[in-house]
């Protein structure tokens, strides 16, 4: 879906006619989040957002599930497979399926861990275990009660914040901040910018850790780009994320197009963006889960290979902060399993 605009403003007319239908929906969000979910048997760390759209969990995944096999664990990550046809339990295999089959995250991810998805979570635990994960990470998922989760790190956007901090459908929060911030175990802030300020200064206050965090891009990526002029296209929850991210970089972005978040490409709509950038003598530049949406289970097509992918990585101003987190919250997790078990 493409976001409202007034999502991103001071609360309007708009946004209060339609604080009624958000209390209802807060409502049954919170009640449904105080559900007891099922026991996965081994730690469950979940990153999610407080909203619709996006924060920034796909890096925050690949960040998290390296540092994880740094400290010797075995990730896999469970995702529900938003855009995908397969409901699964299924292991995503980036050489065989394509994004219309387990989603363009998963398939993004999978190049780098192992992606179980799943609609049914329990399902999907039950594969993750019999792949030898010793830790599951939940990509999304944080309002779902379905498992337990034994550290839910909550990803938001610094110069985007919350919005207006309304519930959908009058704002972009997914349920009423307070029942949200109680399951917060961590907050990560990614870039710079004063919105998630006063988020950040909540959940601090609760004694609960605040890392900050900057999208890094590979220097590959930007070599790739030096010197060259580019039309730039994104359907992710915050297109303009990408847009800043490649001039900060010093990439000249001659033009930009903005897709609605998971946007499925026709392959006329790209031939456009390709003619467009041939026309003006511009290199066409997109985000690694755009393309992701683009390859099928034989790679990328003839037709999108002028496109050029711009990676990026999540780096931590903090890094031992958050190895420090991760490590006393399994312990704290395995310990607590032991001692129930004996």
């Amino acid at each position: 879906m493409r976001e409202p605009a007034f999502w991103h403003r001071p609360p309007s007319w708009t946004s209060r006619f339609l604080m009624p239908l958000g209390a209802l929906y807060g409502a049954v969000t919170a009640r449904r989040m105080q559900r007891l979910g099922f026991d996965a048997g081994i730690p469950v760390l979940c990153v999610g957002n407080y909203h619709l759209g996006g924060a920034g969990k796909t890096p925050t995944v690949l960040a998290l599930a390296k540092l994880l096999r740094d400290l010797g664990e075995t990730p896999v990550v469970l995702s529900r497979g938003y855009g995908g046809k397969l409901r699964g339990p299924i292991m995503v295999d980036a050489q065989r399926h394509a994004a219309a089959d387990v989603g363009d995250e998963p398939l993004m991810l999978a190049r780098t861990v192992p992606v179980a998805v799943a609609r049914d979570r329990i399902g999907g635990v039950a594969l993750a275990r019999s792949q030898g994960a010793s830790v599951i990470v939940m990509d999304d998922g944080f309002q779902n009660p379905a498992i337990v989760k034994d550290g839910s790190l909550i990803v938001i956007d610094g110069s985007r914040g919350l919005g207006n901090a309304c519930v959908f459908p009058a704002g972009p929060l997914r349920a009423p901040l307070d029942q949200q911030l109680d399951r917060t175990d961590a907050l990560i802030v990614i870039g710079d910018g004063a919105a998630a300020g006063a988020v950040a200064a909540e959940v601090a206050a609760r004694g609960r850790p605040v890392l900050s965090a900057h999208l890094k891009a590979s220097d590959a990526s930007v070599a790739s780009l030096a010197g060259k002029r580019v039309l730039a296209f994104a359907g992710i929850g915050d297109p303009a994320r990408f847009f800043r991210t490649l001039r900060a970089n010093g990439i000249e972005v001659v033009a930009e197009r903005a897709f609605a978040d998971h946007h499925p490409f026709s392959i006329g709509e790209i031939e456009t963006l390709i003619a467009e950038a041939r026309r003006d003598g511009l290199t066409l530049v997109t985000t690694e889960k755009d393309l992701a949406r683009l390859r099928s289970g034989e790679g990328l097509p003839s037709w999108a290979e002028d496109i050029v992918p711009f990676a990026v990585t999540l780096e931590f101003d903090d890094a031992a902060g958050l190895r420090k987190f991760v490590a006393e919250r399994l312990f704290q997790v395995r310990e607590k399993k032991f001692r129930r078990g004996n």
